[in-house]
């Protein structure tokens, strides 16, 4: 019997926040692999803020989804079917499988992944593309110093959390930026966060003076707008901007609110860099041999809030963009 696959096919380009609407739910057979390709039953696929700015017809670091092809997404999965010499049958892997149920891809682009050593939704948070890029994006592009004062905005999220607990291992000082109490308090009580500030109900700006006396060294942004203009107002001399994500404009339909306050770069001697985790990939084994071995001792600890379910990722997607996660936000197929 043959095997039916469902999918999430892009219909339209969204208008703010994405709506069910902007997908087709389809069905199609499952397509048997050619030479060197491997196909793959996902069990859990990653839910990402930078999807939205994927299903933009824009110029950008990939090409936009193409209307009509399954919705761009990392996943992982177990090997069913195998015509590629470097996979067999009941290998766990990643790669860019897309939201669906099977995926039948090449298999340069999959990745072994050692379920022994790390739950499978953990490859998709701490050991996956947003691990690869706390780790780079803050110690080869922050370039943090023992002693000094890393904030990261986002930091309940599945980069943030990632940041601020690295910046501890390398002797700095972490401040996080959430919205929420509760959240505030878990990257303190639980990640060791030296402080977090609520961006819902404090003052920002009173609060970073507060926790950050000598100005912010290193500010790791994943926000944009209205935050990243109140820290530039907060760094030191020499500070080190890496940005990452804009989550709090990838919806806006007035255009990207820029930097008001970047002369502080200049009055500070300060840099703003922009990253992106797919330069650093033949370095990706180095990145995970390293956070292995801090999830291992205890130093690192990782959080998936895992929603079961392909048929609610339309609505599971919007959880990144109300603050409704804390974590990495996967999809359990």
């Amino acid at each position: 019997m043959t095997t039916v696959n469902h999918q999430f096919r892009l219909a339209a380009r969204p208008v703010g926040l994405p709506k069910r609407s902007d997908w087709n739910y389809t069905e199609e057979p499952v397509r048997a692999p050619n030479d060197g390709e491997v196909q793959v039953k996902i069990a859990y696929l990653s839910l990402d803020p930078a999807m939205r700015g994927w299903m933009n017809d824009v110029k950008s670091y990939v090409p936009p989804v193409g209307l009509g092809e399954v919705m761009r997404a990392g996943g992982v999965g177990e090997v069913v079917e195998s015509r590629h010499p470097g996979f067999n049958k009941g290998d766990h892997v990643y790669g860019t499988v897309g939201i669906q149920e099977y995926a039948t891809v090449d298999g340069k682009s999959l990745t072994k992944v050692d379920a022994r050593l790390a739950p499978l939704p953990v490859y998709l948070g701490t050991l996956g593309m947003p691990g690869m890029t706390a780790y780079f994006g803050l110690l080869d592009v922050g370039k943090p110093q023992a002693g000094q004062t890393v904030v990261v905005s986002g930091a309940a999220g599945a980069v943030g959390m990632v940041v601020g607990q690295i910046a501890k291992i390398k002797g700095c000082r972490a401040v996080g930026l959430a919205g929420g109490r509760e959240k505030c308090d878990y990257l303190v009580r639980e990640l060791g966060f030296d402080a977090a500030i609520d961006y819902k109900s404090e003052d920002v700006k009173k609060s970073l003076r507060q926790h950050c006396p000598k100005g912010v060294d290193v500010y790791f942004d994943n926000v944009g707008g209205e935050i990243l203009d109140t820290v530039l107002t907060q760094i030191a001399r020499n500070a080190r901007i890496v940005i990452c994500g804009a989550i709090s404009q990838y919806n806006s339909t007035s255009g990207v609110r820029g930097p008001a306050n970047y002369l502080s770069l200049l009055v500070n001697r300060a840099s703003m860099t922009g990253m992106l985790v797919f330069d650093y990939a033949n370095r990706y084994p180095e990145a995970m041999r390293e956070m292995a071995g801090w999830l291992a001792a205890g130093k690192l600890k990782t959080r998936e809030d895992v929603v079961a379910g392909l048929q609610t990722f339309p609505e599971t997607l919007l959880k990144l963009f109300s603050g409704e996660n804390t974590g990495k936000l996967v999809l359990k197929v």
